[in-house]
Formats: C-alpha cells, sequence, structure tokens
C-alpha cells in the first residue's frame, strides 16, 4: 500500500516529536516508539495499491500548492479500531480542496475496494497522531492532557510523500515545473 501524506514545517516537527516524548516517558502509546528512520509527523491524505502515472500526475499538480499554512485546534482521540491521540487541524477550504484532489487522483485510477473510506473528504478528519494502539480508552481521562504541550500555533505543511508499507521506501512527491 502507498501513502500520500503531508510533512510539517521543522518547528512544528519538534513540537509533535516533544509531544511523543512525553507520552513515551509517561508509559503511554506514542509514536516515539516507532524507530524507524522514515517515522515522522506527517498527514495522511490518503492511500492506495500503486502510484500509477495518472495518479502521480495529478499529485504533482496538487503539490504545487504548498507549503501550506494551517493550525491545530487541539487534542483529538479516535476509536476505530484502534484507539488513537492526535493534534486535530483546522479544516479550512484550503486544505480541503487540496485533499479533495488528493483523493480525487487516488480514487480517479483505484479500485473502490482498495481504499479507505476514512481518507473519504465527507470523513477525513486532518489529524497529527500522537500515539496509537489496540487497547480501548488509553488515552481518556485528564493525565493524558496534561502531559501534553499545547501544539504550536503557526503550522505550514511543506512536503507531499509517499510510503510504501511493503517495502518501507519513501518518495517525496514533487510539483511538476
Amino acid at each position: 500500500m502507498r501513502t500520500v501524506e503531508l510533512l510539517l514545517d521543522e518547528a512544528a516537527e519538534l513540537e509533535v516529536r516533544e509531544a511523543w516524548r512525553r507520552l513515551a516517558d509517561a508509559g503511554l502509546p506514542s509514536q516515539a516508539r516507532h524507530r524507524s528512520p522514515t517515522n515522522s509527523p506527517h498527514l495522511t491524505l490518503a492511500a492506495c495499491p500503486e502510484l500509477t502515472a495518472p495518479i502521480r500526475w495529478e499529485l504533482a499538480e496538487a503539490a504545487a500548492a504548498l507549503p501550506l499554512p494551517v493550525r491545530f485546534t487541539g487534542v483529538v482521540r479516535f476509536e476505530r479500531p484502534t484507539s488513537v491521540l492526535a493534534w486535530a487541524l483546522h479544516l479550512d477550504s484550503v486544505l480541503a480542496d487540496l485533499h479533495r484532489r488528493v483523493w480525487e487522483a487516488v480514487a480517479s485510477d483505484t479500485p473502490p475496494a482498495a481504499l479507505n473510506p476514512f481518507h473519504q473528504p465527507a470523513r477525513w478528519s486532518p489529524h497529527i497522531t500522537l500515539g496509537r494502539t489496540r487497547r480501548a480508552g488509553v488515552f481518556t481521562g485528564r493525565r493524558v492532557l496534561d502531559l501534553l504541550p499545547a501544539p504550536p500555533l503557526s503550522v505550514r505543511l511543506v512536503t507531499l510523500r509517499s510510503y510504501d508499507t511493503e517495502t518501507g521506501a519513501l518518495e517525496v512527491l514533487q510539483p511538476r515545473l
């Protein structure tokens, strides 16, 4: 499977990594525990079995919108089927448009059954994952919120990339010049 993701600017990435560290230091599930060199704070836009030539063409067009300023809105929790703790991003019209363009590119050349329904524009919740686990309810309670630093006020989404879940390879998806 190939993900399509946006990376944060360097300052925001450091803030997310600090939140990861605090969770890990408290013995809670944290993305800091993923020691892979490919593990970076990111915003997942879509996933598909492969990046075909038509998908790549459209993603290059979408990448031209970067960098994109965004803002965090606070902490969010998901229970589906894993427990996830994340910082939510405000879904303004510019981010929504970029996500829609990526979704349409991926969906145009991918069988519908191979697409993640949580990435559909009507269901997508933009967030940066801080921690994840298969144990339900781990991130409830005030203690977890008290551990986290405040999310950064100023954030830019700067790079469009793809991650291959089978090979572990990363690919930066450059805009066409």
